[in-house]
């Protein structure tokens, strides 16, 4: 699959929702009055942690890197802010865009949809024939033994297992493409 293509615009909106979530917990705090007792006991929290920089609101926790990778955690009496959403699970469009947050015109995105949605086509074309090659390998589990497996039937179980992991991986891949493709606009 083509990583440079999948998610990109995600990666924005993840940024943007990060970024929404922020401000909107620092404007309550503010009005709440409350903002040096909540910012403490998040810092206090945060050692606890072992959080190597400043907490972020990720999925209605605090998450920050740690040396030993991400820590997530609550504070008592707090409510991490995330960005409303509408019924249907996408964020509401009622927190204004940041300003310099990159703007594409209708036109431009729909040329890049288009591309987009034709480079994982051919993809996809390329992955279901290596899946029907797979397959075919490994016919239903068992496939006949080469000369050399003939006398070693470890080496025989060895090629079953990788033929296996094959058509998963491929059946996998054909799946994450189906996915991919449904999502664009």
């Amino acid at each position: 699959m083509n990583h440079r293509l999948a998610g990109t615009g995600r990666k924005r909106c993840a940024a943007a929702r990060d970024w929404c979530a922020r401000v909107a917990l620092a404007a309550l705090l503010a009005i709440a009055g409350a903002a040096p007792a909540l910012a403490a006991a998040l810092d206090d929290k945060a050692r606890e942690s072992g959080c190597i920089g400043k907490p972020e609101v990720s999925n209605g926790m605090y998450r920050c890197q740690t040396k030993s990778g991400t820590a997530f955690f609550n504070v008592p009496g707090t409510v991490p802010v995330a960005p409303s959403t509408r019924s249907n699970g996408k964020a509401a469009a009622s927190t204004p865009t940041p300003a310099g947050f990159p703007r594409v015109d209708t036109a431009t995105q729909k040329g890049r949809d288009d591309v987009r949605r034709k480079v994982l086509g051919d993809e996809l074309a390329s992955e279901e024939k290596l899946l029907v090659e797979a397959r075919a390998a490994y016919a239903d589990g068992a496939p006949s033994p080469l000369p050399e497996e003939r006398a070693d039937a470890e080496k025989y179980r060895q090629r079953i297992a990788r033929l296996r992991q094959a058509v998963g991986l491929h059946e996998k891949n054909v799946e994450a493409l189906k996915k991919e493709i449904a999502s664009i606009r």
